[in-house]
């Protein structure tokens, strides 16, 4: 084809592998006839499995679909009693190797029979009362364990993990005179065995609080459980607004009305539409014409509108030197902007973290937008100072996204955690490009939940009266 001579002239692309670099060093957008929309089409069909590399983890949103669909087929069966995820999945990590279900069951054999014949299954060994192991047709394994009521909460506790936070948890029992096991609590001063019908029971015997899945990584959190420090972690439904979505002036699916509608459903007060601004470069992007009409459609549609706000919001591309692509008396009339990075990834550290500090300066921007440019399993982060970013955070009153689309989730785990600690405010965002994508904010809860994040560290789970108060330089007092 004449695009692949183009590739083999210009780059020297001859196999999969000199494709994939070229297309990760940014040199396909710069021929003639690409672009950087091809050059990101170049990636997501590599990364799809055209290539045939293996793919032993996947991304935790398909991970859960697949989980949860298995769960809700098993629950419907007669002999189902209790059926739950365990493993990564329960712990939203941000990818999965495989699926853990335990489950009781009024008979163990004909709910382990079933859940080997189900149209998801594409082969299983041979079931038991105890369980079986299952290949997914998507290639996921699954291992569904089957056991007594009365020892439910030993095994879930187990299987939910991670090993390093079991570790620490038996290391701990040790000292205290107890061992744990998937199979029960030994006191060794009685050698008596507890069966624990909940994970409640397992925690309390050994002295502890229940610890939420998100946090059992072995990252302080039996310390902080002895001593009556856990987070009160925040909860999807403690979000009050989205601050970072697309329509159909930028490359979203669906119209301002739409969006907005899709959010007051999810029981939102305010949401903010974000459209990409002028050199995006993924094409489809707002002209400053074009987003001083949609600022004028949006300010009408909120008139129109009662106990709800909607805001007139852009997504600011933040360009090399770090200033912006619009011009200021455009973006003061805007009620919130996100600056994010779209292009010259490959910046060294100091460089890009000036070219982010500089955008955190500009008084009319109120968050950094998926700071660290991560792709899961695709794109590593930008070589960037996280901690002196998030110094520029706190000195300028910026807010930090976790943006919540499930191959970003970026802010990660660690670095949200390491920005509340510090004392900065975070926002969590969709990112939606739909109104089904507005869904995608369980991702980014649970990426807060996985850093520590108590409701009062999140920016939108106030009122937009409360949250432009937090802005004092925007107009909020």
């Amino acid at each position: 084809p004449k695009r692949a001579r183009v590739l083999f002239d210009e780059l020297g692309v001859d196999s999969l592998d000199s494709l994939r670099k070229a297309a990760e060093g940014e040199r396909i957008r710069a021929l003639k006839g690409f672009g950087p929309k091809a050059e990101l089409n170049v990636l997501q069909t590599l990364d799809a499995g055209a290539d045939g590399t293996p793919k032993p983890r996947v991304l935790l949103s398909k991970a859960l679909r697949i989980a949860e669909a298995l769960a809700s087929a098993l629950r419907e069966h007669p002999a189902a009693e209790r059926v739950e995820i365990a493993g990564s999945a329960r712990r939203f990590t941000d990818t999965c190797k495989d699926l853990d279900i335990v489950a009781t069951a009024s008979d163990p054999a004909a709910l382990s029979k079933a859940f080997a014949e189900l149209p998801l299954i594409a082969e299983a060994n041979t079931p038991g009362p105890a369980g079986a192991k299952a290949l997914t047709h998507d290639g996921m394994s699954v291992d569904l364990r089957i056991v007594p009521p009365a020892n439910f909460g030993n095994l879930l506790q187990h299987f939910s993990g991670s090993k390093s936070h079991n570790e620490a948890l038996r290391t701990d029992a040790v000292k205290r005179g107890f061992h744990v096991s998937e199979y029960g609590v030994i006191d060794d001063s009685t050698e008596t065995t507890h069966a624990c019908a909940t994970e409640e029971e397992v925690y309390d015997l050994l002295g502890l609080p229940w610890i939420p899945p998100e946090l059992r990584e072995n990252r302080g959190e039996l310390e902080a459980a002895r001593e009556g420090r856990l987070p009160e972690l925040i909860e999807v439904a403690d979000i009050r607004g989205e601050l970072h979505c697309h329509t159909t002036a930028s490359d979203g699916r669906a119209s301002i009305e739409e969006m907005a509608a899709a959010a007051r459903e999810r029981g939102y007060d305010y949401i903010a539409i974000t459209d990409h601004s002028a050199t995006h470069g993924f094409g489809n992007d707002v002209s400053p014409d074009q987003l001083w009409a949609q600022i004028e459609r949006i300010r009408e549609l909120n008139k129109a509108t009662k106990g709800f706000e909607l805001l007139a919001g852009s997504e600011v591309n933040v360009l090399p030197d770090g200033s912006l692509d619009y011009e200021d008396d455009l973006l003061a009339e805007l009620d919130w902007i996100v600056a994010s990075l779209h292009s010259s990834f490959r910046m060294k550290e100091k460089e890009m973290t000036a070219r982010m500090i500089t955008a955190m300066e500009h008084p009319l921007v109120d968050a950094i937008g998926h700071p660290t440019g991560r792709l899961i399993g695709r794109r590593e982060p930008y070589a960037l100072d996280v901690e002196k970013v998030i110094e520029a955070a706190l000195r300028t009153g910026t807010f930090l996204e976790i943006n919540a689309n499930p191959d970003r989730r970026d802010l990660n785990e660690l670095n949200a955690r390491m920005a509340i600690e510090a004392g900065a405010l975070l926002v969590i965002d969709s990112d939606a490009h739909g109104p089904e994508t507005l869904a995608n904010m369980q991702y980014g809860v649970a990426t807060a939940r996985r850093a520590w994040v108590e409701k009062a560290s999140v920016a939108n789970t106030r009122s937009w009266k409360q949250l432009k108060a937090l802005r004092p330089e925007r107009g909020g007092s």
